[in-house]
């Protein structure tokens, strides 16, 4: 039987309050008909005895305190799922946006998601490709991880995020039968932006391969925070029922936790740091872990979460708890944008925690591992190298410290900087990093097997450096 209570007690900013209400669920969804007969849907947020409190998606402008039907669903949200969800476009809270009609659902699950039984998990193996040299290479994605992008305000993350989505795939292996898609969350976007998704999503052709979700700027913030469980809902249903292999993007984590902040503080709940709610570990938490492997089955939920750090602030809270339950980071770095240099990563403060098992013979290349490792520690005597040249003087140098300076400058022009549209395979940004690692004098090759490098360094690589 479906009780229906006629009247608010109280209406809050986005939230009412209803009192008398027995048995109640926490997150039950609940339906409010207007005096005029529209609907606005609302979930409940929080339980005081009999007393319920229900943030309404569409807002509160209109609703009445006396004659507002509200009813109860008995069930948390649901979102209708369906392998016709790829090449779709929705709002934050799962409804279709591109007029092409209601999804016909092959079933309706919780958009929370079932926990995960640790022992149940896979560990990662295996690689994406991104077609992208500074992340193939040197921080590379593993199939089942979970690696966020640390930007910042106005740089190039959103240009990223398109060519992530229009290059990545599961390896060069053209023949191979694995299946592969892209769920794709833009939360608190600008319609500029949302429709430069969209655009560049079409353009390519991968739109028929990607699930999109889109909150905008000005859409309420419930469904800011409900996009992203809408898209890992959908993610897990055609990794798991489908045997896919997924890539989630989420842009923009910060706008999210803002958003939380916002919610929180209209409930009168006590801030932690920065106004963030003290339970921002947790719930970031609760959407994060939602990436894996089980056990059995041939699909996999990867995650690539963007968030831009305020006055980029490494330390932040949205940054800094991020780095704690995800598998590493991708920070991009303001001075490689501000000369030119795309993407920016930057490649020191980077790293793929997972990287060393999804690597090597039998996934990339025998050699990925050590021309990484000699990449790396080469690149951070180039720091050490210029920080000493704004000292003494470039002219002052060793000879071994002016050879490091020009790898620095080629391996920033050459191997971190690439083209919009430039998708390399693991093949050629090895064979990159030789050429690049030949500008050094042999015996600066420490990290590397004496074998491996007699067999691969040769300085006639460097030709294609030389103006």
């Amino acid at each position: 039987m479906s009780l229906q209570f006629i009247g608010l007690k109280e209406i809050n900013g986005p939230l009412v309050v209803l009192d008398n209400v027995p048995n109640a669920s926490f997150e039950e969804m609940a339906e409010l008909y207007l005096e005029d007969g529209t609907k606005r849907l609302g979930r409940i947020v929080e339980i005081q005895g009999e007393r319920v409190i229900i943030q309404v998606f569409e807002g509160t402008n209109g609703l009445s305190l006396t004659n507002t039907r509200t009813r109860l669903t008995g069930k948390p949200m649901e979102l209708a799922l369906s392998k016709e969800m790829l090449g779709r476009i929705f709002n934050g809270a799962g409804t279709p946006i591109d007029g092409l009609g209601e999804i016909f659902a092959d079933k309706y699950a919780d958009i929370n998601g079932q926990p995960l039984n640790p022992v149940a998990r896979e560990y990662p193996r295996n690689y994406i490709r991104t077609g992208i040299s500074s992340i193939d290479g040197l921080t590379t994605l593993i199939r089942g991880q979970k690696l966020p992008i640390f930007s910042g305000s106005g740089m190039s993350h959103n240009k990223l995020a398109v060519q992530l989505v229009c290059q990545s795939q599961l390896n060069d292996n053209k023949d191979s039968d694995e299946k592969f898609g892209i769920v794709f969350a833009a939360m608190g976007v600008n319609n500029d932006v949302a429709d430069y998704f969209k655009r560049s999503f079409e353009e390519s052709g991968v739109l028929e391969n990607v699930v999109m979700f889109l909150n905008l700027s000005n859409d309420p913030i419930i469904e800011r925070i409900l996009a992203p469980r809408c898209a890992l809902t959908a993610a897990e249903y055609l990794a798991y029922e489908h045997d896919m292999n997924i890539l989630v993007i989420m842009t923009d984590m910060t706008s999210y936790a803002e958003a939380l902040r916002e919610f929180s503080s209209s409930k009168g709940e006590i801030p932690g740091r920065k106004g963030y709610p003290g339970y921002l570990y947790s719930d970031l938490a609760s959407l994060y872990e939602r990436a894996g492997i089980v056990k059995g089955g041939k699909g996999s939920v990867t995650q690539i979460p963007i968030l831009t750090m305020p006055n980029d602030d490494i330390t932040h809270p949205v940054p800094d708890l991020t780095g704690y339950i995800t598998e590493g980071q991708i920070v991009l770095d303001r001075n490689l944008n501000q000369i030119g240099i795309y993407p920016p990563v930057a490649i020191l403060p980077s790293l793929s925690r997972l990287m060393k098992d999804g690597i090597g013979e039998g996934y990339t290349r025998g050699d990925h591992s050590a021309v990484a490792n000699q990449l790396f520690a080469s690149y951070a005597r180039v720091q050490d190298a210029r920080a000493l040249a704004s000292v003494i003087g470039e002219e002052e140098l060793s000879k071994s410290d002016k050879a490091y300076l020009e790898f620095g400058k080629m391996f920033e022009k050459h191997f971190i900087s690439q083209e919009f549209n430039e998708a390399r395979t693991i093949e050629q940004t090895l064979e990159l990093g030789w050429d690049l690692l030949s500008l050094l004098p042999k015996s600066e090759l420490s990290r590397m097997d004496a074998k491996l490098v007699e067999a691969n360094f040769d300085p006639k690589r460097t030709e294609r450096f030389k103006d």
